[in-house]
């Protein structure tokens, strides 16, 4: 929130300070000399006056005291008493005149709601005031040293002021930590200009004030010594210390009082442990993890030592080679055994032998239904084609509902959402956030230096109000209606809009610039803009330089290299009155002309623009969705080409269009087209909404595990006899992977649907949709793909050419191919069996792979730690958006952090309650109320994200009502509220200066003391007068008047009971520039409320805009553990119920785990940040990983023969297929993608994807069989029979 929620601090506010009385009148003033006459007068002693009366004005009305010292004057009575209700200190004679006191004590009723908060600090200042106006001992501190000649009257025009060393420091101490709620700062920064100490304080308060501007009329030095040949001595009056027992300040303005010292400060950041060696510092859990990882190496490999020596002396030299390439794939176990030469035969002519392999009762059950099913289907194709594909058809008829969602809030953030309850409490009770349209101007850096140039010129701010001209111009056709901005912008008072600009110094009217002084009065204003009357904006208000300037360093306003131009706009609710379709309109115009006219006006000037609306988020990503559709459609062509050659045989020129696949790899597409339909059509149908990420990846997903299946169905067909018949071959085949396939499917459908757990909605939907869909393609390939199998293989045969099935070539033909390829073994089956098998043989490699892929896993451990949580922005978006110059304009030059409100829900303000004292900071409020608290946390930024105090209500109505605030809760003699002396109908401006006669004359304060309960207000009190204070407009006289700072942070609704609902304490969070800055400041401002809702039994809640899609992070690792955990949990079950193998299993879901820890090693190596979309690749790559692992795994389980053996006919079986119809059609497909034009695909499905099919590939490949050889299940002996033809692997 910007400084125009900061109403208002007081106009001229600096005019308290110019020592002596002021009138208003309009003269000329001639600076004179010094006269003996004068000079001659001057006598310092008790009693005596160094100036007394008013002898003259200035032309801007700032009056000027007489310089002839004179004795102090008795005052009568009544004047003695009105001194004393404002000077305690001072008694008997004074040196001032009634007249001088009455203006005096007019001025000083500007300073009190700033600082009546802390009364120390008040009294140390008023004294201040006093006795350099009516102090009987004047004359012993002042020494006028300079005079002016005013309408030939003599007038001070400088004076020397001697104060104590010591009462100046406790003066500042008492002060420095003093709030002003408003404006979310210090007191000081108002009254000090911030400064550091007394001294710059003093020299502050004391510099000559230009004519026109807010200051001293004259000249103040003030002297820490005094001559030593002079009577004169140092002003030493007693100074009350802030943690003053008698004038007890709040802890949020005094922190070091005694009461505030058992309040804990919020706690530092704590650093992270770490390692020094040499010059390189490591993490403690890095070491850890290092000395952890080399001893269980060591372990292993002291094991794989004894071991092996164990196993040569049982073998003896009879052993057969650790995954050896000997052929006796078809050679029963029990005769392999009795006859070892046997067992080195070369099989040359096709055998088919029966193996005695112990299965499951569900995988003896699921061989015996794929054997049938498989004959069932070859008879029945047409038949199962037709009902599979009619089935999904009839899914896809709830397409006619078929509905995106594009609304960001809608797409990542979960129905019951903490935050989104908040907000829409936030929302209804007190007032929905205000749209934000932004420009940003930026200066180019110096190709020497690289430092950007200050953007703070004549030029640059000409610039501007051309830039404003063109956005004031704005006609946006919204219902045959034009919209301009001052239709829907913000406007906190008066009809002026809320612009956040430096324009503002000028009243937003160029005609000023000259006028105010141009870049001076800027600069000017950049250091007074809470006091000169002449700084305030258009809409009456001070303008915060932070907001309206960035790229600058501490305050450094002048060096800024940034204008930042913000447009606030009233926001809706639910779309009330179409409030938001006319901001929308406006929005599109705006948008529209920063690129087609501002943006080449900027460049022209050799700057930047960035800029954005508050729908530009939802417009970029709808544009996001067609940007991407040509990749994607190539990545589909360019798998689809794969899947036609790896589904052929060997390519052959003379009999291609007999061996290829084209037609079938086709059909196989387009049923998974299909599945996706049918998924899309069935959720569409019960009223779930798609996304757009859905149609862009799930059919690309689908696809890459769909092909996968695919291949493994066609290579099993290929390997089995061709003198088999097709419907035995497409059986056995069935027999051979169904299995398989089902237990991959099953886990994949698993995983997805683990996804479906996470809250946010878009990734939720899409695992839902992807879930499905995978089920859907299962369904599909088992019945319809089996079918277009047996007629492809049945064109093949009757020689009928692919792609045009009713040329047929002649039969002499087709039986000299069938003869040459039937007998081939496949350059990559001999791949596996030859070479990679016998790289695997060796027991050292076997050692080395272990510790190589454990070492990497346990890196990848540690590397976890390393990974950020978020989205950053600019993902999401097309690269070519204007957006992404925007978001990093923001984190570049933005020196101000987002709004940030503690809200209070069921506040008792009645006297009988605690509540009052337990939330405000000032005098008498409790040490550790919610507004101590969050001023003591915002001194460790650092850690509480917590910027300034907060801009406290309460505080200030508390203040406001106070008898010593007399400018601000009044009332005339009929009781009804009576404004300041400075507004209507008290003075109108048209009628001049304001008096202190006229209508409210007879105003009296609401209260006085006798009237309060300890300076509290009664509950019936309380209940009459905070309407009255949330609609009274600050002014000078009193800057605590709440509209325009509060007109929305109270909700009114239902509070005569004595219970305010909701209201709320507004801050700001410090500079977020990074998304773990977002998460982290949520969690702490979480955190902090929750503390203080515990320590106050009261219910708080922090809100700030972006927390309702970031709520999400706070406890995404959790989500994303939790939900991996499940779905290899899931797997596990699965795999165990199918295969009965408890070790497989375990085997199996250990390798899972690790690509898992590896995908996310790799996720820390290349930056990917942990998010609701990263967490469903990692869900999702379980079961793509499942692909990789499942198909070895169950190879392995049904082969017969000791570890290596089986390990190897596995890896020589389905080897092939796992690396040619997974590993490299997902290689193809992913590739493509790298050239997405959308970061969010290149990062978060090009880099994963790539990674996950790397690592997959090694660890299915060469970390499992690896594994297997050493550590899998032994083999076991059963009746149950399975036909194979050791010849007939001669497949890929």
């Amino acid at each position: 929130m910007t400084s125009f929620l900061a109403f208002l601090a007081a106009l001229s506010f600096l005019q308290l300070l110019f020592f002596g009385p002021s009138l208003s009148a309009e003269k000329t003033v001639s600076p004179g000399l010094l006269t003996s006459d004068v000079t001659s007068r001057k006598t310092h002693s008790e009693d005596y006056c160094a100036m007394y009366d008013i002898c003259g004005e200035r032309s801007d009305g700032k009056v000027l005291n007489c310089p002839y010292g004179s004795p102090s004057v008795k005052p009568d009575e009544l004047f003695s008493a009105k001194i004393q209700s404002l000077c305690p200190t001072i008694s008997g004679n004074v040196c001032c005149t009634e007249l001088q006191f009455e203006t005096l004590r007019a001025q000083v009723q500007q300073a009190i709601p700033f600082l009546v908060g802390c009364p120390a600090c008040l009294r140390n200042f008023l004294n201040l005031f006093c006795e350099l106006s009516c102090s009987p001992k004047q004359s012993l501190f002042i020494n006028v040293t300079s005079i002016s000649e005013v309408s030939g009257n003599m007038t001070v025009d400088g004076i020397d002021y001697y104060i104590s060393d010591t009462f100046g420091k406790g003066l500042y101490n008492s002060c420095k930590d003093v709030k002003f709620g408003t404006m979310n700062t210090r007191a000081i920064e108002f009254i000090g200009a911030g400064a550091k100490n007394f001294k710059e304080w003093f020299d502050f308060l004391g510099e000559k004030a230009a004519l026109g501007f807010p200051g001293s009329p004259y000249a103040i030095d003030f002297k820490l010594t005094v001559p030593e040949s002079s009577n004169m001595e140092l002003m030493n009056m007693s100074v009350y210390s802030c943690a003053d027992t008698s004038l007890g300040c709040s802890c949020g303005d005094c922190p070091s009082s005694p009461a505030c010292s058992n309040s804990e400060l919020p706690p530092h950041k704590k650093e992270q442990c770490s390692i020094k060696i040499l010059s390189i510092e490591i993490k403690c859990i890095d070491v850890s993890v290092a000395i952890m990882y080399i001893l269980l190496v060591f372990a292993f490999f002291v094991w794989g030592l004894f071991y092996r020596k164990r196993e040569r002396r049982r073998a003896g030299s009879t052993k057969e080679p650790l995954l050896s390439a000997i052929d006796d794939d078809d050679i029963n176990p029990v005769n392999l055994q009795k006859d070892e030469s046997f067992a080195r035969k070369g099989h040359e002519v096709d055998l088919q032998v029966t193996e005695e392999v112990e299965l499951s009762f569900i995988q003896e059950y699921m061989s015996s239904f794929f054997r049938r099913y498989g004959i069932w289907v070859s008879r029945n194709p047409t038949l199962v084609l037709f009902s599979s594909v009619g089935i999904v058809l009839i899914l896809c008829i709830g397409l006619v509902r078929f509905q995106v969602e594009t609304r960001p809030e809608k797409l990542w953030v979960g129905p019951g959402s903490k935050a989104a309850e908040e907000k829409q409490f936030f929302d209804r009770h007190l007032a929905p956030f205000y749209r934000i349209e932004q420009l940003i101007i930026a200066t180019v850096p110096d190709s020497k230096h690289g430092e950007s140039p200050s953007i703070v010129t004549d030029d640059n701010i000409q610039l501007l109000f051309d830039i404003q001209d063109k956005v004031d111009g704005i006609r946006a056709n919204y219902s045959g209606s034009a919209v301009a901005l001052t239709e829907i912008c913000l406007k906190p008072i008066g009809q002026d809009c809320a612009t956040q600009s430096i324009l503002q110094y000028f009243k937003m009217d160029p005609e000023n610039f000259d006028i105010y002084g141009g870049v001076v009065h800027a600069e000017y204003c950049f250091q007074h803009y809470s006091s000169a009357e002449t700084c305030l904006s258009a809409f009456q208000a001070p303008l915060d330089p932070s907001t309206a300037l960035g790229g600058f360093s501490g305050n450094n306003y002048s060096e800024a290299s940034a204008f930042v131009v913000t447009y606030p706009v009233n926001n809706a609710v639910d779309d009330v009155g179409n409030e938001n379709g006319k901001a929308l309109a406006w929005e599109k115009a705006f948008i529209q002309l920063a690129k087609d006219e501002l943006l080449p006006m900027v460049l022209s000037r050799n700057l930047t623009l960035s800029f954005s609306a508050e729908s530009s988020i939802e417009e970029e990503l709808k544009r996001e969705s067609t940007a991407d559709v040509i990749t994607i459609i190539v990545s589909y062509l360019v798998m689809f080409l794969y899947i036609s050659l790896t589904l052929g045989d060997a390519p052959q020129i003379s009999s291609l269009y007999l061996s290829s696949k084209v037609l079938l790899g086709l059909s196989g597409v387009l049923l998974v087209m299909l599945s996706v339909l049918g998924s899309v059509g069935f959720f569409s149908a019960v009223g779930v909404k798609s996304t757009l990420i859905i149609m862009e990846v799930i059919p690309f997903l689908v696809l890459a595990v769909g092909v996968d299946n695919m291949c493994i169905l066609v290579h099993a067909v290929k390997r089995q006899s061709p003198e088999l018949p097709l419907e035995r071959r497409i059986s056995n085949a069935l027999v051979e992977v169904g299995p398989s396939i089902t237990l991959a499917s099953l886990s994949e459908v698993l995983a997805f649907a683990v996804g479906s757990f996470i809250p946010m909605p878009a990734c939720r939907v899409f695992s839902m949709f992807a879930a499905l869909a995978v089920l859907l393609d299962f369904f599909l390939q088992v019945t319809a793909f089996v079918a277009l199998i047996y007629f492809d293989f049945l064109r093949a045969e009757d020689g009928r050419v692919d792609c045009f099935p009713c040329i047929k070539v002649s039969s002499s033909f087709v039986e000299s191919t069938e003869g040459i390829y039937h007998g081939r073994t496949g350059l990559l089956a001999r791949y596996m069996k030859e070479v990679h098998a016998r790289i695997l043989d060796s027991w050292v490699v076997k050692m080395v792979i272990v510790a190589i892929f454990v070492g990497f896993t346990w890196a990848s451990i540690a590397l976890c730690s390393r990974i950020e949580t978020g989205l950053e922005q600019q993902i999401v978006l097309p690269r070519d958006s204007y957006l992404q110059g925007y978001f990093n304009s923001i984190s570049e030059y933005l020196r101000v952090g987002p709004p940030l409100y503690f809200v209070v829900k069921d506040y008792n303000y009645s006297s009988e309650s605690r509540h009052t004292n337990q939330l405000c900071s000032i005098s008498q409020c409790e040490s550790n109320s919610l507004l101590n608290e969050i001023s003591r946390a915002s001194l460790t930024p650092e850690s509480s994200y917590i910027a300034k105090p907060a801009a406290s209500w309460l505080d200030d109505f508390l203040v406001w009502i106070s008898p010593e605030a007399f400018g601000c809760c009044r009332k005339f003699l009929n009781a009804s509220y009576c404004p300041p002396d400075d507004q209507p109908p008290c003075c109108s401006p048209d009628d001049g200066p304001c008096g202190l006669g006229g209508v409210c004359k007879d105003c009296t304060t609401c209260f006085r003391h006798s009237d309060l309960i300890d300076d509290r207000p009664s509950t019936a009190q309380f209940r009459e007068k905070l309407p009255w204070f949330l609609n009274a407009l600050p002014s000078a006289d009193c800057a605590k008047g709440g509209h325009g700072a509060y007109t929305n942070s109270v909700d009114l609704n239902g509070y005569g009971n004595g219970i305010i609902r909701a209201s709320e304490f507004r801050t700001y969070h410090t500079p977020l520039n990074k998304q773990g800055d977002y998460v982290n400041s949520m969690r702490a401002a979480r955190e902090f409320s929750s503390k203080m809702s515990d320590s106050l039994k009261m219910d708080i809640f922090p809100y700030s805009v972006f927390y309702i899609f970031f709520e999400q992070y706070l406890d995404i690792w959790r989500i994303a553990l939790i939900n991996i955990a499940i779905a290899l949990g899931a797997i596990f079950l699965v795999c165990l119920l199918i295969t009965s193998s408890l070790w497989s299993s375990a085997i199996l879901m250990l390798v899972l785990a690790m690509i898992v820890v590896d995908l996310m090693g790799v996720m820390a190596i290349l930056d990917i940040q942990l998010n609701a979309v990263s967490v469903v690749n990692l869900i999702m790559s379980i079961g793509i990983a499942v692909e990789f692992c499942v198909h070895i795994t169950h190879a392995y389980l049904v082969n017969h023969g000791d570890r290596n053996q089986r390990a190897k006919k596995a890896l020589t079986k389905v080897g092939p297929s796992v690396f040619s119809g997974i590993t490299l059609t997902k290689l193809v497909g992913v590739i493509v993608l790298r050239f997405s034009r959308s970061e969010i695909f290149v990062v978060y499905y090009f880099q994963m994807y790539l990674a996950l099919v790397v690592i997959g590939f090694l660890h299915g490949l060469v970390f499992l069989p690896v594994v297997l050889s050493m550590f899998g299940p032994l083999k076991r002996l059963t009746n149950f029979e399975i036909q194979e033809v050791e010849s007939s692997s001669s497949s890929s």
